[in-house]
Order: structure tokens, then C-alpha cells, then sequence
């Protein structure tokens, strides 16, 4: 069996120097408006968004091929410092990363895509 490659990206804002309340706002974001944007969108195999509350934010998006990650990298490449992230972060990523996708592993308890879990440690 050959593997078929999964491109990701990874785009990483800190929160050190983030105004009060972002981790809410964050979630509060991604809960209204960008868990919808990115549902269904063509090329996208999924995104998560992570964080470390005080640390940093993250989206991990994970794409069907190379072109449909090279296109979503370069158009938000160019408009990263005024997205919604940094817009509530007070600043621009200070990660934009390609990375390979090695494997992914559903449990047992099956997969779950809400537009919020609870913020926290």
C-alpha cells in the first residue's frame, strides 16, 4: 500500500502579551463564526484550534492535497497581521508552518467536532 501524503498547516499567535479576556474572545470567535467558515470548506480535510491559555493559539489545518495547502497558506499568509486572531490577539502569528500530516487515529469514543469545548487548562 502506497501513503498518500496529508499536508498541514500550522498557524500559532502568543498570548503573552495578550490583552485581557482573549482566551474568551478566542473561543467565543471560533464558536460564532470560524468553526462555520471552515466546516465544509473544499480541499480541507479538518482544522482544529488549540491553546494554552496565557501561552498561545493555534489553528492545525490538515488538507487533501499540497495545492489546496499552498493556496489557503498564501492568501492568509498576505492578510495574516489583520485577521480575526490577531485582531484579538493584538498581534500577527508568530508561527505560519507547513508540516506533513503522518496519520491520524480515531478512539473508540468516536469523533466529535463542536463549535466549543470549555477554555481551561
Amino acid at each position: 500500500m502506497t501513503a498518500t501524503p496529508m499536508p498541514g498547516l500550522t498557524v500559532r499567535w502568543s498570548l503573552a502579551d495578550a490583552p485581557d479576556g482573549a482566551e474568551e474572545a478566542l473561543a467565543a470567535y471560533v464558536e460564532r463564526t470560524s468553526h462555520a467558515r471552515f466546516t465544509g470548506m473544499a480541499g480541507l480535510r479538518f482544522k482544529t484550534w488549540r491553546m494554552r491559555p496565557r501561552e498561545w493559539f493555534e489553528g492545525c489545518y490538515v488538507f487533501v492535497d499540497e495545492a489546496a495547502r499552498d493556496a489557503f497558506e498564501t492568501a492568509f499568509t498576505a492578510t495574516a497581521a489583520e485577521s480575526p486572531g490577531s485582531q484579538l490577539v493584538g498581534s500577527a502569528p508568530i508561527l505560519i508552518e507547513p508540516c506533513s500530516i503522518v496519520a491520524v487515529a480515531e478512539g473508540g469514543a468516536g469523533f466529535a467536532a463542536p463549535a466549543r469545548y470549555a477554555v481551561g487548562g
